[in-house]
């Protein structure tokens, strides 16, 4: 292929099939209200789930208003941190014949508590598996240095550390706009914080924001294969019911790239990374009674098609143009 994936990776890495157990340790979010209200306008306030710790899923009525009272819900099991990591791994196991597994705190800021409480759900959780990676999803504004010097602690002494770190955007301009509450000066802070103590870190970017162009995607590229990014998760962008974004879809104010243009400005951000970027996800993949829009945008494999096929005619490669400006 012409990008590292992350499947590939983990393969050479390990020696066998690894597969994340992502795991709701109970966080929230500080660019939300206690009602959950506000935040950024993409977010429909569920946080990030994994499909075998749902139960009962909401289904968005795309025939109403896009208000909150008729956002999907997303209920989880409830589980306690160690029931969450059998049931993932033994649904891992069955479904996709997992050898190894990592351990992920996904959903919502896994690092938004007092530094006691971070470490005491952080060694609960450590506690229940060999795990070959210890990942930690998170802001860039919620990685102060006690909380680094935190997970730090952790290098060296077993599982591979990661944090992945939101930043969707290098332009200050759209990062208020979709009022994400940071710039791209404080992700560029904490990143550098982070690998300074050897720990790992996998960026988020979300390519077709609201009033970007291919010069937008272009620099958040160069940000990150200037600074090394150690992965990358790259997503479409798409609309979920009941979010601010929603509102500003329904009154025709934001237009989404098609699949073709999603495509185009993916190689090409691929080809601005560092040679040898983990490149863990390509698109978002919202189940359908959640999502809005777009709702004819291809699967996982096909896109993933339509890209080879794309940075092949126009012979790209994952790195091709690293160091351009």
């Amino acid at each position: 292929m012409r990008w590292t994936t992350y499947s590939s990776y983990l393969k050479k890495r390990f020696g066998m099939n690894v597969f994340r157990i992502g795991v709701d340790a109970g966080f929230s979010c500080p660019n939300r209200d206690k009602e959950r209200r506000g935040g950024c306008t993409f977010c429909d306030g569920t946080g990030s789930v994994a499909v075998y710790q749902r139960k009962g899923e909401g289904v968005f009525r795309h025939d109403s208003p896009y208000e909150e009272d008729v956002a999907c819900r997303i209920p989880s099991y409830g589980l306690d941190i160690g029931s969450q990591i059998e049931r993932g791994r033994g649904f891992l196991s069955r479904r996709y014949g997992a050898e190894g597994f990592s351990l992920y705190l996904q959903s919502f800021t896994n690092t938004y508590a007092p530094v006691d409480v971070l470490k005491r759900v952080y060694d609960e959780a450590l506690g229940y598996g060999d795990f070959k990676e210890f990942i930690i999803s998170t802001r860039p504004d919620c990685l102060d240095d006690d909380v680094v010097d935190l997970i730090a602690g952790y290098v060296g002494n077993g599982p591979d550390v990661w944090v992945e770190l939101g930043l969707q955007t290098a332009s200050d301009r759209t990062l208020q706009r979709i009022n994400r509450g940071h710039d791209s000066a404080c992700y560029i802070d904490a990143f550098r914080r982070l690998k300074e103590r050897g720990i790992l870190v996998s960026t988020h970017v979300i390519i077709g924001l609201p009033g970007e162009t291919e010069d937008d995607f272009c620099a958040t590229a160069s940000l990150l294969g200037r600074l090394g990014t150690d992965a990358v998760k790259i997503h479409n962008l798409h609309i979920a019911g009941g979010t601010a974004m929603a509102d500003e879809y329904a009154r025709g104010a934001i237009k989404l790239l098609s699949a073709d243009e999603y495509v185009s400005a993916v190689s090409v951000f691929l080809s601005l990374l560092r040679p040898g970027t983990v490149v863990q996800r390509l698109l978002s993949e919202t189940p359908m009674h959640r999502l809005v829009a777009p709702r004819d945008f291809p699967d996982k494999s096909r896109l993933i098609g339509m890209l080879e096929k794309k940075m092949e005619e126009e012979g790209l490669y994952e790195g091709c143009r690293y160091g351009e400006a």
